[in-house]
């Protein structure tokens, strides 16, 4: 008796299968959920008032074009300062609210637009934090992210001006999604984006301000973005969740921000993607009802074995 030989299905009928089913689904299963993002990338310079300026000039833009909820990149109201160790710095600091979400806060009334805003804490004398402000359309301020992954790199001193997060990781209930917001170097942490996906995240947004050294070769530059896009993207596949990175633009120094900021679905299609080399404001329409339609056909939560994840709180295993 012969053995019965292996089936095997075609790529484009199996596709063909996912795209009617995924139809179905959503006719039967769950209404669109629609909601329009905005991503404003920008260079900037030395005065940061006219930085700020410049931002808000831009999130008014981003409003005329439907935008509902607006990020902005890392520190968008400064050059990146952590590039050297400079105490003069400090004095850039702020309250979190303060003078800043208080003009942030007026944009959100008058456009009845979310924000997202990464901007230097100052908690007290001596003690500073990377901080994610989230304002509700309408202009309520919801809280704070306090960025908890601190990097310590050529170009990238952040553990001279940062104290790590303390408040966790955090989500906010907007008017118009339940959102979680990670900072930067948080990108890199698989353990942040699912905690957050876990707390009910239905967009992940990374504020950023990442680059290329100058003296650095065409090859190890391409490498190093698609590194940074690449696991941004497996976030949103292994939470089922959108992702949205907004990156700063342009030479500061030696270090070349890279931009190429960007969306990804549930399923790590990049739906949309900056220049390098350019300030964009862009308007993108993502649907989160794909939520419930990629954790149904991949679903990665119901056979995640938490039972057997106790080692992932070591340092590492001996």
């Amino acid at each position: 008796m012969t053995s019965p030989q292996p089936v095997c299905i075609p790529v484009r009928i199996l596709t063909r299968f996912f795209q009617r089913t995924r139809s179905n689904d959503q006719g039967m299963n769950e209404k669109e959920r629609k909601v329009s993002v905005g991503l404003i990338q920008t260079a900037c310079g030395p005065d940061r008032e006219s930085n700020l300026g410049r931002a808000l000039e831009k999130a008014e833009i981003a409003a005329d074009q439907g935008a509902q909820i607006l990020c902005f990149q890392e520190l968008f109201t400064s050059l990146y300062f952590c590039d050297h160790e400079n105490y003069d710095r400090f004095q850039w600091a702020e309250s979190v609210p303060g003078p800043t979400t208080e003009r942030l806060q007026e944009l959100a009334r008058k456009r009845n637009v979310v924000v997202v805003a990464s901007l230097f804490e100052k908690r007290t004398e001596g003690l500073y934090h990377n901080t994610a402000a989230v304002i509700d359309a309408g202009g309520e301020y919801l809280g704070k992210y306090r960025k908890m992954h601190i990097p310590d790199d050529p170009g990238y001193y952040e553990k001279f001006y940062f104290a790590p997060g303390d408040l966790g990781f955090r989500v906010f209930s907007t008017r118009y999604a339940r959102i979680g917001t990670l900072i930067c170097w948080d990108q890199w942490y698989p353990e942040a984006a699912r905690i957050a996906a876990l707390m009910g995240a239905e967009i992940l947004f990374y504020p950023t301000a990442i680059g290329w050294a100058t003296s650095q070769d065409s090859e190890t530059n391409r490498e190093q973005f698609d590194a940074w896009q690449t696991i941004q993207r497996g976030h949103a596949v292994a939470n089922g969740v959108h992702v949205v990175a907004v990156n700063r633009t342009g030479r500061e120094g030696e270090m070349l921000f890279w931009g190429g900021s960007f969306v990804s679905n549930p399923f790590g299609t990049v739906l949309w993607q900056a220049p390098a080399d350019e300030e964009v404001v862009h308007v993108q329409e993502i649907d989160l009802s794909l939520t419930g339609f990629y954790r149904t056909h991949w679903p990665f939560l119901r056979d995640r074995r938490i039972d057997a994840y106790g080692d992932l709180s070591k340092r590492f295993l001996d």
